[in-house]
């Protein structure tokens, strides 16, 4: 059995969509049992009348709910009876294989980071979402939102990570590696990203094939970008926002005219396909990669479809045994020669950016 715990509280819909999300679940995967955190009143309630197997389903009393205006330390601190906290311990002590919550993304990454740890030789845990791509498959985003100030490093382990992740959990087979930048010429960027480029090109089993500029996420011709967590949520955030407003002066143009109505009414049928095809909500959540173990970040408004998608992810990713393998892959790097070499410049150069900051900062306040 794997053993998936589910936050049922924190988000938009919570706890009905979480609710209907782990009954479906329960009903697609046979060797899924599911641990819920939560007012265990309420649970109890929400389940009554629905049909699941109920030896495969563990409630755990949580009273609390953690905000998500509260600062991430002070959830972890403050907040130990709540469903995500009350997640972590079991994640922590093992009697969970993975977590899924759609709970503030601050106190999940913090207690993910403290109580759960890295992966050995992980610098640090990235974001990965996915989306649909113009040809009908998909592409994932490694990092959007995790780490901001990175090295070349960073971006050769989300590179691995995200690899297998595509490999384990979606099936794609040696999956297409781009590195996000100003253009698609090797010599392109600044320092940052022309080095992680030649680090790229020499690491062993992934398929880098270049830059790539954010207009080309779409196209069907990458599988992977990795990025720094500023540019990749930025690419992100603006992709899906350009789609919705799309969405949004499209339905607002065809009721505009009554030929424009009369049309929409011949092409409904692909108008919902369309609109299905670009729903985030089937797609589930945004995995944490490099974490001791599998957490999946769902979005706060994701409803029952999103939930069951976080759950088949989690759930996929233990399956898999990909966390063994992501360990595997950066051990054989972190052994390579030129890596350890490549990595001491690397570190050097990131502590001297920093010095030059504070330095800055510190001539600024005089």
């Amino acid at each position: 059995m794997i053993k998936v715990v589910l936050d049922c509280f924190g988000g938009d819909h919570s706890p009905d969509a979480n609710i209907d999300g782990a009954v479906r679940a329960l009903s697609e995967l046979t060797d899924l049992h599911l641990i819920l955190t939560g007012d265990e009143a309420i649970l109890k309630e929400k389940l009554t009348g629905k049909d699941f197997d109920a030896s495969r389903v563990t409630i755990v009393h949580a009273p609390d709910v953690i905000d998500t205006s509260m600062k991430p330390t002070d959830a972890i601190r403050l907040q130990k009876e709540s469903s995500m906290m009350k997640a972590v311990k079991l994640l922590r002590t093992d009697e969970a294989d993975a977590l899924v919550s759609l709970g503030a993304t601050g106190a999940l990454v913090s207690a993910a980071l403290l109580r759960i740890g890295r992966l050995k030789n992980v610098i640090r845990p990235a974001f990965c979402p996915i989306l649909p791509t113009m040809t009908g498959g998909i592409v994932g985003i490694c990092d959007t939102g995790a780490n901001v100030d990175i090295t070349p490093d960073h971006i050769q382990q989300y590179a691995v990570m995200a690899s297998l992740y595509l490999e384990c959990v979606y099936g794609i087979e040696s999956p297409r590696v781009a590195l996000l930048n100003v253009g698609v010429e090797e010599e392109k960027g600044d320092d940052l990203h022309k080095n992680a480029y030649q680090l790229l090109k020499n690491t062993p089993g992934i398929r880098f094939i270049g830059n790539m500029e954010s207009r080309e996420l779409l196209s069907g011709d990458i599988d992977l970008v990795v990025a720094d967590g500023f540019s990749g949520n930025v690419l992100v955030k603006t992709t899906e926002g350009t789609a919705l407003e799309l969405l949004k002066k499209l339905k607002k143009d065809i009721y505009s005219k009554t030929i424009y109505k009369i049309g929409a009414g011949l092409m409904k049928k692909m108008f919902m396909e369309e609109k299905e095809f670009m729903n985030y909500q089937n797609y589930g959540g945004s995995v944490l990669l490099g974490t001791a173990k599998v957490v999946v970040k769902g979005h706060g408004s994701s409803k029952a479809v999103a939930v069951y998608k976080c759950i088949e992810q989690a759930y996929r990713m233990e399956k898999t045994e990909l966390n063994g393998r992501i360990e595997d892959a950066l051990t054989a790097i972190a052994n390579e020669p030129w890596h350890e070499a490549q990595r001491k410049r690397e570190v050097m150069r990131f502590r001297r950016r920093i010095f030059r900051r504070r330095c800055a900062g510190s001539q600024m306040r005089d």
